[in-house]
């Protein structure tokens, strides 16, 4: 399905990114069949840059700062922030949340992962994450608020078992955004309740007569208390959960590096958090890193859907550890691209600029959205020295 909701092509980022209407967003972005961008996954994966995004959006709608769509925006910007800052420190609490971690499982229930839980806005979004490799942010935030605040289980195994399945997954955002449910990375848990669901979801999510379908100073009391009083409620329909994977489906046409075929060429870089398409003069090489992947398998459907769009760049696919890339790379004449937070080895071995920031951010370490939010100088408009001299 994530192929059919979103095409793997520029010109599909392009015709996404083109009806984009900033009002409308800021009107119905909280309903689930709100006006929504459905930019993240292009976003995510390189072929929509964030700065060009906003850039677009400025120039197409005169949108400022203040307004609802860039501060949006903002947020994605603002997780990477936080990780340039903290680095691998996103994957463990920033902060004590309302209870000690060691108060929380590290195991997701099966009913859970089943989508049997007997709570329908639950049980719907697991269901819509597998089918589609994505979801609504709302759905997001109330599927992550039952894992943590009334199941008990650690934000941590939420987030991992997230990431793996979302097409437009990112650690900054995926990770910090279930910190700041859990209140690790804010001063206090998202909570939420059937009334919210009943205002922003379809009739089949509603969750009344549910352990949802409290009031909000029950909600924090249960959030705060280290007893687990909520359990499944009966049997219901599960869903089988889509495995994931540390490597391209065997028949994906990805080999291990052949130094040889690059041999003093200018190589572009692809991977996946860059597929956009290359400049001219130069030999694509679609990389894939086995360390960073074993460690954060993907499911089926995303590894599909980065295949096809890096096939469509490149028949130069190569698998290996990092250092394997980087010394098969040492064949080419020269290797241009861009760096990504996910594989740092971009920028610290090969020196690749990572893309431009859409704000002028502070140098400091914020430790909210809202004191990094209120430091933003402006937009950043001007090119890099290292974009300007790339090509």
């Amino acid at each position: 399905m994530s192929s059919e909701l979103f095409p793997p092509a520029p010109a599909a980022a392009d015709a996404r990114l083109r009806a984009v209407r900033p009002h409308d967003y800021a009107r119905t972005r909280n309903a689930l069949d709100g006006a929504v961008t459905g930019l993240s996954p292009y976003i995510t994966h390189g072929l929509l840059p964030l700065h060009a995004v906003v850039s677009t959006l400025r120039a197409q709608h005169g949108l400022q700062l203040r307004d609802k769509l860039m501060q949006e925006l903002g947020w994605r910007a603002y997780f990477h922030h936080v990780w340039r800052h903290v680095g691998d420190g996103i994957f463990t609490s920033l902060h004590e949340g309302p209870l000690p971690d060691a108060v929380y499982s590290r195991e997701l229930p099966r009913d859970i992962v089943s989508g049997a839980t007997g709570v329908p806005v639950i049980d719907q979004a697991v269901r819509a994450l597998y089918r589609d490799g994505y979801l609504h942010n709302h759905a997001r935030m109330w599927l992550a608020s039952y894992v943590v605040h009334l199941r008990k289980i650690h934000w941590r195994a939420g987030a991992d078992w997230m990431y793996a399945h979302l097409l437009d997954g990112d650690l900054a955002s995926n990770h910090l955004s279930w910190q700041w449910i859990a209140g690790t990375a804010s001063r206090k848990p998202y909570l939420f309740n059937a009334e919210n669901v009943a205002r922003y979801a379809p009739p089949s999510w509603h969750s009344s007569s549910s352990v949802i379908d409290t009031d909000y100073a029950t909600l924090d009391r249960l959030a705060r208390s280290p007893v687990l009083t909520v359990t499944a409620s009966g049997d219901h329909t599960t869903v089988v959960a889509p495995l994931v994977h540390p490597a391209p489906p065997a028949h994906a046409g990805v080999s291990v590096p052949v130094p040889d075929a690059i041999a003093g060429r200018d190589v572009w870089l692809v991977h996946p958090w860059s597929l956009a398409d290359p400049p001219d003069g130069v030999l694509p090489v679609a990389i894939f890193d086995l360390d960073f992947h074993q460690r954060w398998p993907w499911s089926e459907q995303r590894w599909q859907w980065v295949m096809q769009r890096a096939q469509a760049i490149t028949g130069v696919c190569w698998i290996a550890a990092g250092h394997e890339l980087v010394a098969a790379l040492a064949a080419a004449r020269s290797v241009h691209g861009w760096a990504d937070p996910h594989l740092p080895w971009l920028a610290d071995a090969l020196g690749l600029p990572y893309p431009q920031r859409p704000f002028v951010e502070p140098a400091r370490h914020c430790q909210s959205f809202s004191a990094w939010f209120s430091r933003l100088s402006g937009f950043a408009d001007a090119a890099t020295p290292a974009q300007q001299a790339l090509f």
